[in-house]
């Protein structure tokens, strides 16, 4: 057999390191340039929002026709594609919800006493993409079953929930929850959560578009995290 080569033990390491530490490391030791020849989109964003502050109103004339919408699905990293490939979304900015401490930081939040759950915040166009359609493409992104986190991420910071803003999306939300109880798909009960929408802070820079930012990273972690097996066995074809 022969020798592994330096940038296989690179990838080992990094596989190791990302399945200890799960969703949120700051892997900064082994940038995705050693590892494999994928582009990287270092390139700060420029809606990105600083560390642990409440978003800004959409300004009236890019986003005036916009809503805004939060789903929590365990880490949210891997919460950010599925709504960023839908046309009609205008942005995601991964943050924190739910909790009693205001302006935290991950390390307070993961630390855990602050209440939060890592969420996503996707601002979308209603007339271009529906706020159905968003609870479609989150349920196929989430394990419904599960109430003690999500995939490899346990722990109440990483567990599913709905945040509704509003009699219209907490309608949608209660008939898509009822809608997935009443279709027989699961013997096991719903555990998802369905809750109203609070002040949302924005998690630190390293952590918006970590996907497209550290590629590389992002599908060892999703990968050794169980993430889409997990997925396609709940929801076969249609898994996110």
């Amino acid at each position: 057999m022969s020798a592994p080569t330096k940038r296989g033990l690179g990838l080992w390491a990094l596989v190791a390191t990302m399945v200890l530490a799960g969703c949120g490391a700051e892997l900064e030791a082994l940038p995705d340039a050693h590892l494999a020849d994928a582009p990287r989109a270092d390139a700060a964003r420029s809606d990105a929002l600083p560390t642990g502050e409440p978003p800004a109103d959409p300004p009236p004339a890019d986003l005036q026709a916009a809503d805004t919408a939060w789903f929590a699905g365990g880490c949210f990293w891997c919460m950010e594609p599925p709504f960023d490939r839908l046309d009609g979304v205008l942005s995601t900015t991964s943050g924190f919800m739910g909790g009693t401490v205001a302006n935290p930081t991950y390390q307070q939040v993961t630390a855990g006493g602050t209440g939060h759950i890592e969420v996503v915040q996707v601002v979308f166009e209603p007339a271009r993409v529906s706020y159905e359609r968003l609870l479609e493409v989150f349920w196929v992104n989430v394990d419904p079953l599960d109430d003690g986190g999500q995939f490899c991420d346990r722990g109440s910071i990483y567990r599913a929930a709905i945040f509704a803003r509003g009699d219209a999306q907490v309608e949608a939300a209660q008939a898509s929850v009822l809608a997935l109880r009443q279709s027989g798909r699961f013997s096991d009960p719903i555990v998802t959560e369905l809750r109203p929408a609070g002040p949302f802070y924005a998690a630190e820079e390293y952590h918006q578009d970590y996907y497209r930012k550290n590629p590389v990273r992002y599908r060892v972690y999703r990968t050794s995290c169980g993430r889409d097996g997990r997925l396609r066995q709940l929801w076969g074809a249609d898994a996110g």
